[in-house]
């Protein structure tokens, strides 16, 4: 209990007080508001003594955690590994969020990357962006850490266009294409023409509305995405292949939990798609072994030669063969770029998982731009300590967070609509007592 006697300078509440709400929201996944709720009903069941801080009070240790974290001072190497992603909320703005680490803190092989790994660098919201604008900034983020050895992230037109601009100023920066978006772009290409893949995608979606309010319901099609749907598009085939199954055994004895006419009624035209089910699912079983050799090995010299040895990654289809000579021409190429005895960074998926992190922990407030929290993905990233957020509350005064919010982000969709409806309803006040004068 010595750290809730701690208290920072300036400071009502304790260092135990402030460790112990951010833990809550960024561990934990609570609202601000369900934080100092809990923080209330532990201390009243326990009988502890206490005092409750205001989800508000939360709210400013949060940005003054985040804000700690991405701008204190880096150190500048030249193995630096830079991951880059855009956020896009409502309304034209997108933020270019740039992640770190350094090249010798990657964990070792058959192990990911967690949100503690790497470091805020740089967040950039802007109302419109090109390949030059994305330039710029990458330039501006090079005062943190110096020129990066690597940068990786999807191929969005922007990126793609800013990062190569970039690694032709700097040789020494190489770019890696992020593995996920390749293999979800090649599974794009194959199956958005595929006239037997896009029947089967309609006919499950019409099955899913049919029987979810049924006794079927457990045997529904699972919910298919409407954004990045290619990269999920596993767990649909995958439940093809179980129902077959299923309705195959159905044939052979009923099975006591449904009815038999209502299983063929529903089901019955899956097996129309038997054979194209078994190509989808090594199209699939290809691509997703590829992904997850390059997710949890990285990048790294003759690294396709060891892809071509994982089991399971075989082809026996013309069309499954073919890609895999792709992927293994694509990894081979990537590879290239790596350094005899070096290990790149092959995969981006922690950037997506910080900005999925942030957009839930919004909650609404995403569908009103983006607001103060968006300071809050820095605090999301790297090891939060009793240390780290003793130094945060003392050195980041809420002037400097407002102040960053008001330069970077300024007025939010909300505070905007707010604004304009406000006076609007004046301008009906004035009217009214009009109308009452002339009465």
């Amino acid at each position: 209990m010595e750290k809730f006697h701690q208290v920072p300078c300036y400071h009502t509440y304790s260092i135990g007080h402030i460790h112990l709400f951010l833990s809550l929201v960024l561990t934990s996944s609570t609202s601000l508001r369900a934080a100092s709720r809990v923080i209330e009903m532990v201390a009243s069941f326990f009988k502890l003594p206490l005092s409750v801080p205001s989800w508000y009070a939360g709210r400013l240790w949060l940005l003054r955690l985040g804000y700690y974290k991405l701008t204190r001072r880096k150190q500048k190497a030249a193995d630096w590994i830079w991951i880059i992603d855009h956020t896009i909320q409502w309304g034209s703005e997108k933020c270019l969020v740039i992640l770190g680490l350094r090249q010798t803190d990657l964990p070792v092989a058959e192990t990911i990357l967690n949100h503690e790994d790497v470091e805020p660098i740089a967040m950039f919201p802007v109302t419109s962006s090109n390949g030059q604008i994305v330039y710029q900034q990458l330039e501006q983020a090079i005062e943190h850490t110096g020129v990066p050895k690597e940068i990786i992230s999807d191929h969005g037109s922007d990126l793609k266009k800013g990062i190569e601009i970039f690694c032709r100023q700097h040789p020494q920066t190489c770019y890696i294409y992020d593995i996920k978006h390749k293999v979800a772009a090649i599974l794009k290409r194959e199956l958005k023409d595929d006239q037997d893949w896009n029947e089967f995608v309609k006919l499950a979606n019409e099955t899913r509305r049919k029987v979810q309010q049924t006794s079927l319901a457990a045997l529904a099609p699972p919910n298919q995405r409407s954004k990045s749907r290619y990269m999920n598009v596993d767990k649909l085939v995958k439940w093809a292949m179980e129902t077959l199954c299923f309705l195959d055994q159905q044939q052979l004895s009923a099975n006591e939990h449904f009815d038999p006419q209502q299983v063929e009624a529903k089901l019955s035209w899956l097996a129309e798609f038997r054979q194209q089910l078994l190509e989808w699912q090594e199209v699939i079983q290809i691509v997703k072994l590829a992904e997850s050799f390059i997710k949890f090995n990285g990048v790294y010299r003759d690294c396709h030669i060891d892809l071509m040895q994982v089991e399971g990654f075989d082809a026996h289809r013309k069309r499954t063969k073919r890609l895999r000579e792709e992927l293994l021409d694509f990894i081979a190429q990537q590879s290239d770029q790596a350094e005899p005895n070096d290990r790149l960074l092959g995969s981006s998926e922690v950037i997506e998982s910080v900005i999925g992190k942030l957009k839930n922990m919004e909650a609404d407030q995403n569908k009103s731009g983006f607001t103060g929290l968006l300071l809050s993905l820095a605090a999301i990233v790297s090891k939060t300590t009793e240390d780290v957020i003793h130094k945060a509350m003392e050195s980041v005064p809420t002037k400097r967070v407002h102040e960053w919010i008001k330069e970077n982000i300024g007025k939010s969709v909300q505070s905007k609509r707010k604004e304009v409806f406000s006076s609007v309803r004046k301008a009906e006040q004035k009217w009214d007592e009009f109308d009452w004068v002339l009465e």
